[in-house]
């Protein structure tokens, strides 16, 4: 009997197959109209967006709008760019796909989406899956923060998005009001955002890749009771550069803004970032003393090399537990936090590990700090400005702090405490500290009594950790360091293309270059005019050289510019362009 069953089975799926194959191919156009499962026939198309309206008021190149919709891409690449040059992504414009207000059940996959502000763009759509598609090198804006200086007008804001402002920065993915989606294995690298959520609750996002990006790599607005795990989110980074500034300028692994609750981020790999993790209260909580971004359980993942914090966590109440954050300016930022609960943490060779200003109800235990300049650090001021509302509608005293059994080695400070009240000390260990404590004013019931005791904590395995399969961060390839983290005019170097990089320009005037690219390819010197070089040329990668700008007094300023010719495999320049053996990569210097 069994036999027959399968055997019946069989035929179907050999009869359906059969269907799909006679099943006339779709060619895509402007304006296509999706109603209904298609075929696409496999190409390369290049469908330029026509609307003039406002992104937040476009409509997608091709529109999608029903019930049980597949729409499999295998195969197609859909480019937006027209008659804009692959050198200009911040004038990229439209949305390539739009899946309207009141579908179902609606799935994407496979698709190869560039040119675009938005890769693909959802509202309102209940049972939504975004699976295995490329929406990579679609818009980000050009940064003008360069060698000497950061400037101003590369920070990003996210405060307002009630009227979708966020669709300013663009990304490969935007949702917003949709219950149950489900995004997976998708890429977005070489933009400006990868994943922006507004009002979506219950979501699954994981093993995706939005690295290497100028903005964002994940970013939550209103939303709640997400699952996101065992994503890379590196180098999602800007307003950077090796010893001359690290601002990150709001650039995030993971944003959190504004009344966003019960969401699990577990396992993921969130370094290099401006922040690895931002999570902001909201407007809402600071005009009303209320709500916030609450109940957010934070597990296991690496916020290390961030610019700025590692994890920021303001005005909330949340649990973080199990990450890695390393060499960071702060590991976690936790001003006016109250009822957090710092635990089981890896802290090394940040200039702070915990950084808590006006903090309320905070539990500190089982942390392990390496090599931190500061280890904890707690303070308050002695007024709050008299026109913020938020101090005065809810105390904003710093005290009830509850610290124990962590290990502190070899840090510079261990405490760092200043207006705090009622801290209790319990069995932390020290090792090789400069100093255990640094006291300042206005402290009050500091209980250290069993401090040298050994206490034994424990805790129980949280069970949110049952909706999360991944047991580990995905595995990544890129060298780490804040050495490594090299912003252009686009954004994050990604390693895949070759680039002459200035590190420095010495006392002397000598400026100092680095060379990157794929290390089985080499280069030569192409032509050189406003330098001499110093040092005789390797041609590998990776490599540095000196260089002496050649000052002619009585001629008019001029470009000055390396050029370099590059041998070696086919490459993807930071357009996504592909290159080959002969092609050149320079340094300019404008006057």
């Amino acid at each position: 009997m069994r036999s027959f069953v399968l055997l019946l089975l069989a035929i179907a799926a050999s009869t359906l197959n059969v269907r799909v194959r006679a099943q006339k191919a779709t060619i895509p156009s402007v304006g296509m109209h999706i109603k209904k499962t298609i075929l696409v026939a496999p190409g390369h198309y290049s469908l330029p967006t026509k609307d003039t309206n406002t992104i937040q008021k476009q409509d997608g190149v091709i529109v999608i709008e029903g019930k049980n919709i597949v729409l499999d891409l295998a195969g197609v690449i859909i480019d937006g760019a027209g008659n804009i040059p692959s050198f200009a992504p911040n004038q990229f414009t439209g949305i390539a796909i739009e899946i309207k207000s009141g579908s179902s059940h609606i799935t994407i996959k496979n698709a190869t989406i560039k040119g675009y502000k938005i890769g693909i763009k959802a509202d309102s759509v209940e049972a939504l899956t975004i699976d295995n598609c490329d929406l990579s090198y679609n818009y980000r804006d050009t940064l003008k923060s360069n060698y000497e200086k950061e400037n101003e007008d590369d920070w990003m804001s996210y405060h307002q998005n009630e009227q979708d402002e966020w669709m300013r920065y663009g990304a490969g993915i935007y949702i917003k009001n949709c219950k149950g989606a489900t995004i997976t294995n998708n890429t977005v690298t070489n933009g400006q955002c990868g994943l922006m959520l507004t009002s979506c609750n219950d979501a699954l996002v994981t093993d995706n890749n939005f690295s290497f990006n100028s903005g964002i790599g994940i970013g939550l607005y209103k939303s709640s009771y997400n699952n996101i795990n065992h994503n890379q989110l590196d180098f999602n980074v800007r307003g950077y550069h090796y010893k001359k500034y690290r601002r990150g300028q709001d650039s995030a692994a993971i944003l959190v803004f504004e009344q966003c609750n019960h969401n699990i981020f577990a396992y993921n790999s969130a370094t290099h970032s401006g922040d690895g993790f931002f999570l902001w209260a909201g407007q809402t909580t600071m005009d009303t003393g209320l709500g916030g971004c609450n109940d957010n359980f934070i597990y296991g993942n690496d916020f290390s090399y961030a610019p700025t914090n590692g994890v920021e966590v303001t005005f909330s109440s949340n649990l973080i537990m199990k990450n890695t954050i390393t060499n960071c300016d702060h590991g976690v930022w936790g001003g006016y936090s109250y009822e957090t609960d710092i635990t089981d943490n890896i802290f090394s060779d940040n200039r702070i590990a915990i950084a808590i200003e006006h903090g309320q109800n905070i539990n500190i235990a089982l942390n392990n700090f390496k090599g931190d300049k500061t280890g904890i650090k707690l303070w308050s001021r002695a007024t709050q400005p008299a026109d913020w509302k938020y101090p005065q509608l809810k105390n904003t005293d710093s005290k009830n702090y509850y610290i124990a059994t962590n290990s502190f080695e070899n840090n510079s400070t261990v405490y760092d405490i200043l207006g705090t009240d009622s801290i209790y000390l319990s069995g932390n260990t020290k090792i090789n500290a400069a100093q255990y404590y640094k006291l300042g004013e206005r402290i009050h019931e500091m209980d250290s009594t069993k401090e040298n005791e050994e206490v034994g904590l424990d805790y129980a395995v949280d069970k949110r950790l049952q909706k999360v399969k991944a047991t580990s961060i995905p595995l990544t390839n890129f060298p780490s360091g804040l050495t490594e983290m090299r912003i252009t005019n686009w954004g994050p170097y990604n390693f895949e293309y070759p680039l002459i990089w200035l590190t420095n320009i010495d006392s002397a005037g000598h400026y100092h270059f680095e060379v990157h690219g794929n290390m089985a390819a080499s280069w030569r010197l192409q032509s050189i005019s406003g330098f001499t070089i110093k040092d005789n040329l390797t041609g590998v990668f990776p490599a540095t050289f000196i260089a002496m700008p050649t000052n002619n007094l009585n001629a008019v300023p001029a470009s000055k510019q390396i050029v370099f010719e590059y041998t070696g495999p086919d490459y993807k320049n930071v357009f996504g362009e592909t290159k080959k053996t002969g092609s050149l990569f320079r340094y300019v210097q404008k006057p």
